[in-house]
């Protein structure tokens, strides 16, 4: 495995004109085209066919992650806006799911937008009207972090879970690239039709074109679907600002598999395992990391000294890859250490950064969307086809497909698989 921290995200760019950054999604969710992607061909489609372009047997795994209204605007008596944007949870709950459960309040990590006119010790409150109860949020700051702060939320009623009050009173949070309001269709058209889990701030956008007509065509060609979650945070849209991959910080996730993926993974490893999503494919390849390191082996550059450690660092894939650990062996060691720990989910953090000179381990194939020029989806759809990623971006420009999240996708085909 070639080492990616000297790779510089200058060489991973592209024209990106305003107006093909689709800003409203089709009206029918499987019209979007598709393009197709296999040994340096393309073709192109709709996502209404694409059981047609997926071969007998393939399991297509997919992030069954929900979004939450994580934007709060709160109005000052002075006539002032402060924005609360929901990051995660503060590093005091185990897991999303159980920060998002909490009531009466709730310690959370965000960033401010006019910060500055928050004064130390000022609470913030939102009040509204829900039928015929009234929901007030106070919002309280706590400490000021390098790049986000701790806010303390409670409110009334405190019956209500924190997930309840964010669906209440909060917006859906759009990407900082589609330069426009929120509207009602929003609420609906940037979740998948499978969002189940909630704990994201950002979709898992290739999702987005499967309709339950997409479903029930894929197991008629007796397509496997099964389903993961990682929480998508707003560091998927972090830029790459340093020279090389070595200074960036990737941001880390929230994952949750059942043990029952994890098997059905282990079933199908001689057939095609296709992520629909990159937030599916960083879960699934992070499956076998988490598995080697359970089996024993041991990150010194990291230090980590635990064969409970549930956790994967940015670089830890390619440290770890001279142990050369089967992918059977792995999956099997991670099974071994859920039944010896009574777990039916296996529930981590991983910060894999997937780039050029990665060596996949258990998927074969990705649907995905058309991703921002120095970013590191792309270096990731760059690690999976090669130089080819040129080829396909150039394609999907010249031939009038809709880019980034409300936009068009594609299948592509590990090269060597």
């Amino acid at each position: 495995m070639t080492d990616p921290r000297n790779i510089s995200i200058n060489d991973y760019t592209y024209s990106l004109p305003e107006e093909r950054i689709a800003k409203y999604p089709l009206a029918a969710r499987d019209a979007s085209k598709l393009l197709i992607y296999k040994k340096g061909a393309i073709k192109e489609d709709v996502y209404k066919n694409i059981a047609e372009h997926v071969p007998e047997n393939s399991l297509l795994v997919f992030n069954n992650t929900k979004v939450v209204e994580a934007r709060l605007l709160f109005h000052k008596s002075t006539g002032g806006v402060i924005e609360i944007f929901c990051l995660e949870p503060h590093e005091k709950y185990p897991d999303i799911t159980t920060a998002m459960l909490q009531k009466e309040k709730v310690l959370w990590q965000c960033l401010v937008g006019g910060a500055s006119k928050w004064k130390a010790g000022q609470i913030l409150e939102k009040k509204i009207q829900y039928g015929e109860q009234a929901i007030i949020l106070l919002a309280k700051y706590v400490q000021k972090r390098n790049d986000s702060f701790i806010i303390e939320l409670s409110w009334t009623p405190a019956s209500l879970s924190f997930a309840e009050v964010l669906h209440y009173v909060g917006a859906i949070p759009l990407p900082p690239y589609i330069k426009r309001a929120v509207e009602e269709s929003d609420h609906t058209r940037y979740q998948t039709v499978y969002a189940h889990y909630e704990g994201s701030v950002a979709a898992p956008t290739a999702g987005l074109h499967f309709t339950d007509n997409t479903f029930t065509q894929l197991e008629e060609q007796n397509i496997q679907t099964d389903f993961v979650t990682l929480h998508v945070g707003a560091g998927t849209f972090k830029p790459v600002k340093s020279e090389t991959m070595q200074e960036h910080e990737m941001h880390a996730e929230w994952i949750d598999v059942s043990k029952k993926t994890i098997e059905n993974i282990l079933k199908n490893l001689d057939n095609n395992i296709i992520a629909v999503g990159t937030t599916s494919l960083r879960t699934l390849e992070s499956l076998y990391w988490l598995g080697v390191k359970q089996f024993g082996f041991r990150s010194s550059k990291f230090g980590v000294e635990s064969d409970r450690s549930l956790s994967l660092l940015q670089w830890e894939a390619y440290d770890l890859n001279e142990k050369n650990l089967d992918v059977k062996d792995s999956l099997e060691s991670l099974l071994n250490w859920m039944e010896k720990n009574k777990l039916e989910h296996l529930v981590a953090k991983t910060q894999i950064l997937i780039a050029p000179g990665y060596d996949f381990k258990i998927v074969n194939g990705l649907i995905t969307n058309f991703h921002q020029p120095q970013s590191t989806l792309l270096l990731l759809v760059a690690a999976l086809i090669g130089d080819d990623w040129r080829k396909v971006y150039d394609y999907a420009m010249q031939n009038d497909f809709r880019f980034l999240s409300y936009g068009d996708g594609s299948l592509l085909w590990r090269n060597n698989s």
